[in-house]
């Protein structure tokens, strides 16, 4: 009982200091991790006491267990099938050479910098060219960072663990399971159990969810409608009932839950959406919630077996990655500025931290060394790249706006209304809404008439299809959109979001 206490008290922990100091982070660029990572400090066994998490915790299986799968469905529902298409050159620079060219040579430093076995240098360097997307977040929401970048940094980030998980428990099939194991034993049928769920089962069984989600819902959603906070739930419930499934069947359950957010972003451009503003709040909770129970006992673990190898290592870790990828990311259409930022913003975070657990949670004798020293990179990253997104940020701060009661007028059938501008909830009169008939009438009178584009990025950037004569605003900040583009603030706005 006193267990559970203490989790549901951790839950809400999370949650309440992440709203309080949401708007104080997003502001500064400073890492929402580190707060979370002193958090799980203080309420360990080296502060108040209140929780200890080890390596053999069930709640921390659990929560990297699920987090890992949370975070591969939230990359793959980011991504933009569009975009994907292309900037194809640009995503096989990131994704192959750019990823793996780095995941080799801190692997080749853990064989011989730290006396690893090469499949677990492997292993470590797999976890090791992961980048992080939720040390990367308050940079990517940031005005601040070019188009460019955060395109690059977006696409990487969503795809990048789909390639480095395989090389991890590929990797971990050649190392021995329990104390009793040989290594190098590996049998075929093993081999090929597990080649076979990592490929065909996790991917198909992740496609076959994905699938029959979409399908029932927009079954119901065109016949009976369905809340947009509860469709954002329904994409997390997708999210677990593939992981779930797939692992029931002997196949990946990671691979599985990347592949079903895959299919949603590509045929269900509306869940995505809804996923986005809703749900990725809720997905951030469970990982911020990971890293307060790491930040416990665990990521510190690293610290007391410094020395100046693991030094090295570290810093070679840190630097791979910029020095091999800014010279592939040459002929690619990118200015000077835009491949140093790409290059240079690659933390890493709570992703690499749950690729090194998943050798500790399948036993491998002494895996925990892979975790110890990722724990130190992991520190390490947090305060060279969160420190660098920081000063970024604040040197490159788009200076706010200042909204003022007439910038917006209201939407209405007549342009003689110049009141303030209300937003249409739910259920209010009809009135405040008017038809394609109604606005070509005012259009006809001469009226000044706005015709506002507020769809959402996804559905703006996927569609070719324009209203005549539209201004686009950004959903997201309408109103700072609204006065940069000085707009009429004695005209109709006729705003359409579909």
């Amino acid at each position: 009982m006193e267990s559970f206490i203490i989790s549901v008290a951790l839950i809400g922990i999370v949650i309440v200091v992440a709203s309080l100091l949401s708007g104080l982070i997003e502001k500064s660029g400073f890492p929402l991790v580190a707060i979370f990572l002193v958090l799980g400090a203080a309420l360990g066994p080296w502060g108040l006491g209140i929780a200890d998490v080890g390596f053999h915790s069930p709640a921390l299986h659990a929560l990297a267990m699920l987090g890992l799968a949370l975070l591969l469905f939230s990359d793959a529902v980011t991504l933009d099938v569009k975009q994907l298409k292309s900037r194809r050159f640009l995503i096989w620079r990131l994704i192959g050479p750019g990823t793996l060219v780095p995941a080799a040579l801190t692997a080749l430093a853990g064989r011989f910098l730290l006396g690893m076995s090469a499949p677990m240098a492997a292993i470590l360097g797999a976890a090791l060219a992961s980048t992080d997307p939720v040390l990367l977040r308050t940079v990517l929401r940031s005005k601040a960072l070019p188009d460019a970048p955060r395109i690059a940094l977006r696409l990487e980030t969503g795809m990048n663990d789909i390639l480095l998980l395989p090389v991890v428990l590929l990797s971990m099939l050649l190392l021995p399971m329990g104390t009793d194991a040989t290594p190098g034993m590996v049998s075929g049928s093993r081999v090929g159990r597990s080649l076979l769920g990592l490929f065909v089962l996790g991917p198909g069984l992740g496609a076959l969810v994905g699938w029959i989600g979409i399908t029932a819902l927009g079954a119901v959603r065109s016949r009976l409608g369905v809340r947009r906070d509860y469709e954002s739930l329904y994409a997390l419930g997708l999210a677990f009932t593939s992981f779930s499934l797939a692992e029931a069947a002997g196949g990946s359950g990671f691979i599985a839950a990347f592949v079903a957010g895959l299919l949603v972003a590509a045929k269900d451009i509306e869940l995505c959406d809804c996923f986005l503003e809703y749900g990725e709040a809720t997905a951030e909770m469970l990982l911020l919630l990971t890293f307060v129970a790491l930040g416990t006992t665990l990521i510190w673990l690293g610290l007391a077996h410094l020395d100046w190898r693991v030094m090295l290592f570290a810093v070679i870790a840190i630097i791979a990655r910029p020095v091999a990828l800014h010279p592939m990311l040459a002929g690619l259409n990118l200015n000077k500025h835009d491949r140093r930022l790409i290059a240079a913003f690659g933390p890493r975070g709570l992703s690499s931290l749950l690729l090194a657990l998943l050798p500790v949670f399948a036993g491998v004798p002494g895996s925990e060394q892979i975790f110890t020293v990722t724990s130190v990179v992991v520190l390490l990253s947090i305060i060279v790249h969160g420190g660098g997104t920081s000063v970024y940020l604040r040197r490159h701060r788009v200076p706010e706006v200042e909204p003022t009661a007439e910038v917006l007028v209201p939407l209405s059938r007549t342009a003689a209304d110049k009141e303030p501008v209300k937003a249409v909830e739910a259920g209010e009169p009809e009135s405040l809404r008017i038809t394609l008939e109604e606005t070509r009438a005012l259009q006809a009178k001469r009226e000044p008439v706005i015709i506002v584009d507020a769809r959402s990025n996804r559905t703006y950037d996927s569609e070719p299809l324009k209203a005549v004569g539209s201004v686009r605003l950004n959903p997201d900040d309408p109103v700072r959109d609204a006065v940069q583009q000085r707009l009429s603030k004695h005209a109709t706005l006729v705003v359409y979001c579909a």
